[in-house]
């Protein structure tokens, strides 16, 4: 499968999956503005994805709202596969991702700092 193919399906699967986390964190009570569906990744075969999930803040919360995704991992997998027109259904495997965290504390680092984007661009006596 080319590369353009496989990122265009890794795009329809995160929305489809978004979607579907919408529907499914409605009747859990989850709070769905902390829940991201940042990327999903995709083997060639297009057999298995690992989808990776962003929650924000509810650190004491992240493993459940993940655990809670893996059980209904098999519904999720109808909805995709009755939407979407794919050769295979992949097998979903969710994950958490912690980059947006990770960045948000890189920037409030710099911010503590009190580095701006002038002092950032010009090394000192370049003017």
């Amino acid at each position: 499968m080319s590369v353009r193919r496989l990122e265009r399906v890794n795009e329809l699967l995160k929305r489809e999956i978004a979607g579907v986390i919408y529907k499914i964190g409605g009747e859990e009570k989850l709070d769905l503005a902390a829940v991201t569906v940042t990327h999903v990744i995709t083997s060639p075969d297009i057999r298995h994805a690992r989808v990776m999930v962003s929650v924000r803040d509810h650190e004491q919360e992240r493993r459940h709202i993940i655990d809670l995704l893996t059980r209904h991992r098999g519904t999720i997998q109808r909805h995709i596969n009755s939407d979407l027109k794919l050769k295979y259904t992949p097998q979903l495997t969710f994950e958490l991702d912690e980059s947006i965290e990770k960045g948000d504390r890189i920037l409030s680092i710099i911010s503590e700092l009190g580095l701006s984007d002038d002092d950032t661009e010009k090394p000192d006596g370049d003017e």
